[in-house]
């Protein structure tokens, strides 16, 4: 009874030595903080106001948290990306609130319809900026000082490692470290001498990739912060043979950052030559665009030298840092109005808004100055557009275009006069006709007048007031020009993101140890081990092939006569049998793989 009880408190020494093996040698294998945890004893002591500022900075930035502010910053995101945005287009902001008068009070209580300038999404930005920073320094700092700092000695029992193996040679001890000392820095191992050992060390990669994911998140933070504060981002329709100039004045819309100078527009001008664009014209992607592009004429600066540029959907024209996107196109009526006597008095081409993807479009022709009546009073026309660049015909179902290219271009107006509004000061759509202060025009039948043309016909105004003739069709393209810092910055960040992540997940931290020492009988043993930062199947590999290396330089020694027969394992000192750690008296190396030292498996 007494021997089993001796063997278990052996067992239980050698577990706490083991543990104790592993800690020393597995010694700032990591650069991630140490959490002190104070010795509460009975009861737990009160914490005062420094000590709990200490606590939340801790938790603050530690890694978890670190990464639940990541995650909460990305579900942030979402209702920015399904909930229209202010800041991106309020008219259909409106529209949203009109059509959910009961969700509206609550989205603006929860701002979110300004989703990433809300207190909230901002109060998490920071926050996560904070935590990194909190972690990236004191890490950087320590992961200097391992770099500086050299492996630290074998353990005293190499066999209590995860990998390991052992023979004999006839070589000397000395011969043998040096060997083993080259052949590791040989293979990119940062080593030493210390002692009867040789200590080395490779994987640095790992924590330096851990830290290029870290700062490279700082940096994208930074970059989309900036581009945020300091952008400018505005829309210009563009009708062939029109042109446009990089100043305020010239934008449809134009928003910009709360840090934006309109001082910094880059100075730039472009005409667009010609619209291209061609269709699929059969099969289940009938009207699908194959070309899309317009081809335009710009020059830097004020008096720079012309050149010709070609704007595709994301291929955007570059000048001075400033994007020109290409994002919309349509068709341009072009047409004629006349009064009574038969002066012209507007000649104009004018964008229609598509409402399909057969570029359906509809608008407004608006006659706002020049214009008399047949009595000679000054007075304004209106006309409702609608035009289809492919018309089924007549007596085949609505006026719908049925494919996008213009191939049987249809015009049809409907004719109001009086006043149009624009004279009261207040905003108007351009593409809508307020007609609560018009009379419309009447037929024949006392119906409003309207009639389908096709390009060359006219509409005549009753009672000798005037016609609008359909002369042709120009083309039109809506361009984005964005100018917002920092995108190259994001770009490189989220690069480096990706490799530093690459790095801290493939590459191992690890060491390895090569001891050789001088037998009773004058042989040298040689003992090899491993540890790793982490449990990989690669450590007892890795350490096979740098044993089988090493094994060239101090080969195997003839094996010695037999030994005595091996006690059993109750009655060796460490109760443990002989394992092949001794390996035999050295007939051959033990690869770590298949023969794992004594205790390698707990």
């Amino acid at each position: 009874m007494s021997k089993a009880n001796s063997t278990e408190t052996r067992q239980r020494e050698e577990e706490d030595e083991q543990g104790s093996a592993h800690g020393a040698a597995g010694e700032q294998l990591s650069t991630a903080p140490r959490e002190e945890r104070p010795d509460t004893g009975a009861g737990v002591p009160a914490m005062s106001v420094i000590g709990w500022v200490r606590w939340f900075w801790r938790q603050l930035t530690s890694m978890r948290v670190a990464l639940i502010l990541l995650f909460l910053l990305s579900l942030g995101a979402i209702p920015g990306s399904l909930i229209p945005q202010t800041s991106v287009d309020d008219m259909k902001v409106q529209a949203f609130k009109e059509q959910h008068t009961t969700l509206t009070p609550v989205y603006e209580a929860l701002q979110l319809f300004d989703v990433y300038s809300s207190v909230w999404f901002s109060a998490i930005y920071i926050l996560l900026f904070v935590s990194l920073i909190g972690c990236i320094v004191p890490r950087t700092g320590q992961f200097v000082g391992q770099l500086r700092s050299r492996p630290p000695g074998a353990p005293k029992r190499l066999t209590r490692l995860p990998a390991y193996t052992t023979w004999r040679t006839e070589a000397e001890p000395e011969e043998v470290r040096a060997a083993a000392l080259a052949m590791l820095r040989g293979r990119r191992f940062r080593g030493h001498e210390v002692g009867d050992a040789v200590a080395a060390e490779k994987g640095y990669l790992r924590e330096a990739g851990n830290l290029v994911f870290h700062i490279a998140l700082i940096v994208m933070l930074i970059a989309f912060a900036s581009g945020q504060l300091f952008k400018s981002e505005g829309g210009k329709l563009v009708v062939e043979g029109d042109g446009f100039s990089n100043t305020l004045t010239q934008y449809d819309d134009f928003k910009s950052g709360s840090l934006y100078d309109a001082d910094s527009l880059a100075p730039f001008s472009f005409v667009l030559d010609d619209f291209v664009g061609t269709y699929e014209k059969s099969g289940p992607q009938r009207g699908t665009p194959r070309t899309f592009e317009a081809r335009v004429t710009y020059a830097e600066g004020a008096d720079g030298a012309e050149r010709k540029g070609v704007i595709k959907v994301n291929e955007p024209l570059v000048v001075d840092g400033t994007k020109v996107y290409l994002i919309a196109h349509g068709y341009a009526p072009v047409v004629t109005v006349r009064d009574g006597k038969g002066k012209v008095v507007s000649k104009s081409a004018v964008p229609l808004l598509p409402i399909d993807n057969n570029i359906t479009s509809s608008g407004a022709i608006k006659v706002m100055d020049g214009y008399k009546d047949k009595n000679g009073k000054k007075t304004q026309l209106g006309f409702k557009a609608f035009f289809v660049p492919t018309f089924a015909g007549h007596g085949k179902g609505q006026m719908f275009s049925q494919f996008p290219a213009l191939d049987f271009p249809v015009l049809a107006l409907s004719a109001y006069q009086g006043s149009l509004g624009v004279d009261s000061g207040l905003a108007q759509n351009v593409y809508q006709l307020d007609t609560s202060k018009m009379k419309e025009f009447k037929d024949e039948d006392g119906e409003l007048l309207k009639k389908m043309l096709r390009p060359g016909e006219k509409l005549d105004l009753p009672d000798g007031a005037g016609s609008i003739t359909f002369e042709g069709t120009e083309e039109w393209a809506s361009f984005q020009i964005s100018q917002q810092p920092g995108n190259g910055w994001a770009l490189g960040g989220a690069i480096a993101a990706i490799a530093g992540l690459a790095g801290s997940l493939f590459i191992q931290r690890r060491r390895v140890w090569v001891r050789a020492v001088r037998g009773a009988d004058g042989v040298t043993v040689v003992e090899m081990a491993g540890l790793g930062r982490s449990e990989s199947a690669k450590l007892p590999e890795e350490l096979g092939d740098l044993s089988a290396a090493l094994v060239t330089t101090a080969p195997v020694a003839p094996v010695a006569p037999a030994a005595p027969e091996k006690p059993d394992a109750a009655d060796t000192p460490d109760g443990s049998a002989v394992t092949d750690a001794t390996n035999e008296a050295g007939s051959r190396p033990v690869h770590p793989a298949d023969a794992p030292a004594e205790g390698a498996e707990k």
